[in-house]
């Protein structure tokens, strides 16, 4: 990764050199309203989507917090190490390289020093829709698209990778029919035997399945 992009109050991190015109636009993107995706499965992620001159279409993602301390501070985060976006972004880089369909990283962005907020852009993936819509409207596309699902989370437990949030609404299907995992924020690599890691993965999406009343179909993720 090349050095830190400084612009305005901003610090942009990226494999590219980005230019002022493409920052100006991702700044202003962060002013944007924000809409929620993955509600029906209770998630929290706020996203902008935007036309990035040079690039196309990118989602801007905007990190937030959950639970009880969401109530006192919801954007804010202590730096520890790496920033939230910088280590989605090269957990991202890595994905991809393993064969893991998974967002393509742009860039990510952050402001302040201690305390810090921060956001991550990546190529949109055009027309899809959550796995957790489709299981209710297409069966047949919904066996196939587990059967990828399958063979894409197996490469993460091959590769210790635990997405600790994975559920059928962190899933997407596009219009071919192929399906990217996303929401990767908290990942990480772990030091499990594989069947232990499945076991994880196993009750995470049951879990999500059982409480979003989603149909039986696709409870079996292995």
């Amino acid at each position: 990764m090349k050095k830190l992009q400084y612009f305005q109050s901003y610090r942009f991190g990226s494999d590219v050199f980005l230019s002022e015109k493409q920052l100006s636009q991702i700044v202003s993107c962060f002013y944007e309203p924000l809409r929620n995706v993955g509600l029906n499965l209770g998630g929290r992620t706020a996203v902008c989507a935007m036309e990035l001159s040079g690039v196309g279409p990118v989602v801007v993602k905007r990190y937030t917090r959950g639970g009880v301390i969401r109530r006192f501070i919801k954007k804010t985060y202590i730096r520890i190490g790496k920033t939230r976006g910088q280590s989605e972004y090269e957990l991202l880089q890595e994905l991809n390289r393993m064969g893991v369909h998974a967002p393509d990283p742009v860039a990510f962005a952050f402001k302040g020093s201690i305390f810090y907020q921060a956001w991550i852009i990546t190529r949109e993936i055009k027309d899809t829709q959550t796995l957790s819509a489709l299981s209710f409207s297409n069966p047949v596309q919904t066996r196939l698209a587990m059967t990828q699902l399958r063979d894409q989370v197996q490469r993460l437990i091959d590769n210790q990778i635990h997405h600790v949030d994975l559920h059928p609404g962190n899933v997407l299907v596009d219009r071919s029919g192929s399906i990217h995992i996303i929401d990767f924020d908290k990942a990480k690599t772990v030091a499990l035997p594989g069947e232990q890691l499945k076991t994880r993965y196993i009750r995470r999406w049951q879990r999500a399945v059982d409480k979003h009343h989603l149909p039986k179909m696709i409870r079996g993720l292995f």
